[in-house]
């Protein structure tokens, strides 16, 4: 999954279907499942002194806010294929820099949302200073972004291929 500056998310037909199944859960047997848990709950009397009922309800917060949050992504998502190995930097890709040129100090990451985060690289997003001032670039290119404090680091790309997780 990769995010361009036009908050369209670009989704393989594999990533598109995992997100629509997870929102169908959530949206039916989940939906159904903390309701069961609110009544019961509700059944042991005072709801102000109820961690059960708190719990739950709170619970409930998590899944519809997680609801909203993949049903605007599947709206505005974009079903395509992944990236090429152009050389280009391109949300979808893990990219390889260089911090200030010095290709002992690098960094690994996967451009992309943090939505489709993998436990196996590390992900920027492309909205980051990073991404941002990555997205584009090809191999062999210096790149530049701001940091939290304001001033500017550079980096070398180093290589950057299409995602295979």
């Amino acid at each position: 999954m990769t995010q361009t500056s036009e908050n369209v998310t670009w989704l393989t037909q594999e990533a598109y279907n995992q997100l629509k199944a997870e929102l169908e859960y959530l949206s039916g047997p989940a939906r159904t499942e903390i309701a069961a848990k609110i009544a019961a709950a509700r059944e042991e009397g005072d709801l102000r002194e109820n961690g059960g009922y708190h719990a739950a309800k709170e619970e409930q917060g998590k899944q519809e806010l997680r609801v909203r949050q993949l049903t605007q992504l599947l709206e505005q998502a974009k079903v395509g294929e992944a990236p090429t190995e152009s050389g280009v930097v391109a949300p979808g890709m893990v990219v390889t820099i260089a911090f200030d040129g010095d290709e002992d100090d690098t960094l690994t990451f996967l451009l992309a949302s943090r939505e489709y985060a993998s436990s196996d690289v590390e992900t920027y997003s492309p909205q980051s200073p990073l991404g941002t001032g990555v997205n584009g670039k090809k191999v062999g290119e210096d790149a530049e972004y701001e940091l939290p404090n304001g001033k500017k680091a550079s980096v070398r790309i180093l290589d950057a291929k299409p995602y295979q997780g």
